[in-house]
């Protein structure tokens, strides 16, 4: 009897386990298929573009040393920059859909020229372009533009500012 009380409170014990294995997995399995098509995107963008990319922990040790680099957020000023950007960063706004052709209207009425004033003489100086977060493509548009521009030394921040301020690292704010 006692042996059979055990067996069934195996079993109980295994169908439970059953049951929330399923009903976790299926959830945890729709995540990671969510996960592998944001992560496919953001290397098929950075083959495109021809970049690199770099982490919220390889910036922050970069700002720390005090590195030769310039970074380039590339959100609205008014409803991004203004409010919260990477220390240090400079504005200069791309659009969300791929930019193939440069589109003035798209970077809020600035020029490539402009850009490339931005950007500066050295080509081999460290850029590094960030917008909000991992889906947001205007960094992967500033970051093309860049290469495409002749920039050798071109990195993509896909975590941006979401990223930086979930870190828990310090922001700046035009005032």
């Amino acid at each position: 009897m006692k042996s059979m009380n055990k067996l069934v409170a195996v079993f109980a014990v295994c169908v439970l386990m059953s049951a929330l294995a399923g009903c976790l997995g299926s959830d945890k399995f729709a995540q990671e298929v969510e996960k592998e098509k944001g992560a496919v995107k953001l290397v098929r963008e950075v083959q495109r573009g021809n970049y690199d990319i770099i982490t919220t922990e390889e910036l922050k040790t970069l700002q720390d040393k005090k590195a030769d680099m310039l970074i380039v957020d590339t959100m609205p000023f008014e409803e991004s920059y203004k409010k919260e950007h990477v220390p240090g960063a400079k504005q200069f706004l791309f659009p969300i859909p791929d930019m193939v052709e440069w589109d003035v209207k798209a970077t809020d009425g600035k020029t490539q020229e402009q850009f490339v004033e931005l950007l500066g003489p050295d080509k081999d100086k460290l850029i590094v372009i960030y917008c909000g977060f991992v889906k947001c493509t205007r960094s992967h548009n500033g970051a093309a533009w860049a290469k495409k521009l002749g920039y050798t030394n071109v990195k993509r921040y896909p975590g941006g500012i979401f990223a930086w301020k979930g870190a828990k690292y310090p922001v700046d704010s035009v005032k």
